[in-house]
């Protein structure tokens, strides 16, 4: 019900924003001209057709339309797929998919090799009359295997009655297959049936484990026949298994065709066995014909018209059922784009896009069972909420050497064993955090994790990158001093950084956040000194002019001219560090979105890996916006100078 309701939203969404839309052009009146950034503000109805275009495409290809209207289709379109997979055995021994018969296109190819390699020998410098005389004969006798079964007045009768059982059981499958209460289950057979469906789940279900608390998907589309279309195929596709193993099983072997290779066999193998070491190439040759001869034994040849009934049985069956699917070809047809339900031996998968796409249904169901702390991911949430006590945030904040500078000596306990606390001990304790306050909510989870390595990092670059880069566009000495040092390692990808700061700072978030610092860092470097030194002369002379000093000039002048420059800066920083914190979270880390997804590729849980991808993707939106905020606030004037 969640997943029709949100597609007939979003279906009115894009057709109600698209009517607005252009009604909205024709009646405002726009006094920009071509090229004013004016022109491009609001239009919020767009954003929303945009959005609502994407989750819908989203919703069709993953197949969750598909699952949200016709919740059974993949259970029954798994049935048809089994019955397709026997006939599909049977079908390619006729020319009914395929171009030919499947015994004419074995004998057109066995006489080819047949004639190459009688060509071979009769023009090998390397072979002696004798021994192209005795190979040819070898040749000739192998062809002469194929009419011994191709002639139908030397086809055995148990053979025919064979041939003719199996037409009959089809037929007989053609007959019932029509009637409405095929299989004709037992009243304790259906109940049965019932119980096995309710216990096999829905299709993509996502379960949670009991006592483990961790997740669990079930098979990816229910085996069981959870309908009576789908009983019915399912039914005709064990009878169709037997029948296609019945005739794989066939052998259209006669008396005269089972001597002949008989003889052929040992003619060939006390050929072989005469044969000296100097003479490998005329048992390479006798070698391959034996193998031509094996391939034809056990290849289904048969006479041209003894498969016919079969053949009109197999096409009347397929007809039948084709027709029997009724409005499930068409859900299959515009409901399962890119793919379909196929069948494997005893399980069903998806095969398309639906495969590699997740539904955003499953999907949010995984997110919500991620994002709680009795399942998360690993033991750990997405994102949650942990009550801490404040002592531990004071004893993060402050440092400990607060309490080493203090005169005195920390407490040493007595002869009681008892120790009584000073003055320093006690402000030790309160560096450390090694007291009780209240408690408030602080996030935790994944999601914090990875949100905290980059917003630290990011901190520390501009902290320490936009004074630094202001310096450098100011300063000769700075500039040539600190340049040489930043290009050094500013062109040098992240990643390879990334092994050596996380082997000599650990795998905690120490090595992490240093990693995003150095990335930062050249970023909001450049950007400032680009800022700083691209400032117009003419602002700077007219405030000498006025008396300025120079911080001054830096703090008025300098700094507002170069914000443009460092805040476009952080927007490039934000998406850099993302990156970078993702890799470094591959290779090294036991909580992040980086650690989810590397984990979730080894047992290849698609939901879990869109689920990190989207995580970032709105994160990172979430900066960017909140940057454009600050960068409207803070420079209104950029763009209308």
């Amino acid at each position: 019900m969640f997943t029709q309701f949100i597609t007939i939203l979003i279906l009115v969404s894009i057709v109600g924003c698209i009517l607005y839309g252009r009604r909205l052009i024709k009646t405002e009146k726009v006094d920009a001209v071509f090229g004013n950034p004016e022109r491009a503000k609001g239009g919020t109805h767009w954003i929303i057709v945009g959005s609502s275009a994407i989750l819908l495409v989203w919703l069709y290809y993953s197949w969750d339309i598909a699952k949200g209207f016709y919740p059974k289709s993949a259970n029954e379109l798994c049935q048809v797929a089994k019955v397709n997979e026997s006939l599909l055995g049977l079908k390619y021994q006729f020319p009914i998919e395929e171009r030919e018969f499947k015994s004419t296109s074995i004998i057109k190819i066995e006489n080819k090799n047949l004639s190459k390699i009688s060509n071979e020998i009769q023009g090998s410098q390397q072979l002696n009359s004798q021994q192209k005389t005795t190979l040819v004969g070898f040749v000739n006798k192998t062809s002469q295997l194929i009419p011994l079964l191709t002639n139908e007045n030397l086809m055995e009768m148990d053979t025919k009655i064979k041939i003719k059982e199996m037409t009959d059981e089809l037929r007989i499958l053609s007959s019932n297959f029509k009637k409405k209460d095929y299989p004709f289950e037992t009243p304790d057979e259906k109940s049965a049936r019932q119980i096995a469906v309710s216990e096999q789940g829905d299709w993509g279900i996502i379960k949670v484990q009991a006592g483990t608390g961790s997740i669990e998907n079930t098979i990816e589309v229910p085996l069981i026949a959870a309908t009576d279309r789908g009983l019915k195929f399912q039914a005709a596709a064990e009878e169709l298994t037997i029948i296609n193993d019945k005739f794989f099983k066939l052998r259209n072997h006669n008396p005269q065709f089972k001597n002949s290779i008989k003889q052929l066999k040992e003619d060939i193998k006390a050929y072989r066995k005469d044969l000296s070491d100097a003479e490998e190439i005329a048992s390479n040759y006798a070698k391959d014909i034996v193998k031509i001869a094996r391939r034809i034994e056990f290849a289904s040849i048969y006479p041209p018209s003894a498969l016919n009934e079969m053949q009109n049985a197999i096409v009347e069956f397929d007809n039948l059922q084709k027709a029997e699917q009724g409005g499930l070809r068409f859900v299959d047809i515009f409901l399962f784009p890119a793919g379909t339900i196929v069948s494997s031996g005893t399980s069903c998968s998806e095969q398309g896009s639906g495969r590699w796409l997740p539904k955003p249904s499953d999907t949010l169901n995984k997110f919500i069972l991620m994002s709680k702390p009795s399942v998360g991911y690993k033991n750990i949430p997405l994102l949650w909420i942990d009550m801490m006590d404040v002592s531990k945030i004071v004893g993060f904040i402050l440092p400990d050497w607060i309490a080493d500078i203090l005169p005195g000596e920390y407490p040493v306990h007595s002869s009681d064993g008892v120790v009584k606390q000073n003055f320093k001990g006690k402000v030790l304790k309160v560096v450390t955090g090694d007291f009780k306050l209240f408690k408030i909510p602080v996030p935790y989870g994944h999601i914090w994790d990875s949100f905290l390595r980059v917003f630290l990092g990011l901190v520390f670059g501009i902290l320490i990158g936009v004074p630094l880069g202001l310096f450098m566009g100011l300063n000769r000495f700075a500039k040539g001093f600190f340049d040489p040092l930043i290009e050094l390692y500013r062109p040098v990808p992240p990643l390879a950084w990334a092994p050596l700061i996380i082997s000599v700072l650990g795998i905690d978030n120490t090595g992490k956040v240093f990693l995003l610092f150095m990335v930062s860092l050249s970023i909001m470097i450049i950007s400032a000194r680009a800022g700083a030194s691209g400032t117009q002369l003419s602002k700077i002379h007219a405030a000498h002019s006025l008396g300025a000093s120079k911080k001054q000039i830096l703090r008025y002048v300098i700094f507002p001219n170069s914000l443009p420059e460092i805040l476009t800066g952080i927007r490039v920083a934000v998406g850099m560090c993302w990156g970078t914190l993702v890799a470094a979270e591959f290779l090294a880390g036991t909580t992040g979105i980086g650690f989810v997804e590397n984990v979730a590729k080894k047992y290849f849980q698609y939901e879990v890996i869109w689920i990190t991808i989207f995580i970032m993707g709105m994160l990172g939106l979430l900066f960017d916006v909140t940057l454009r905020k600050i960068i409207d606030k803070t420079i209104p004037w950029r763009g209308k100078g």
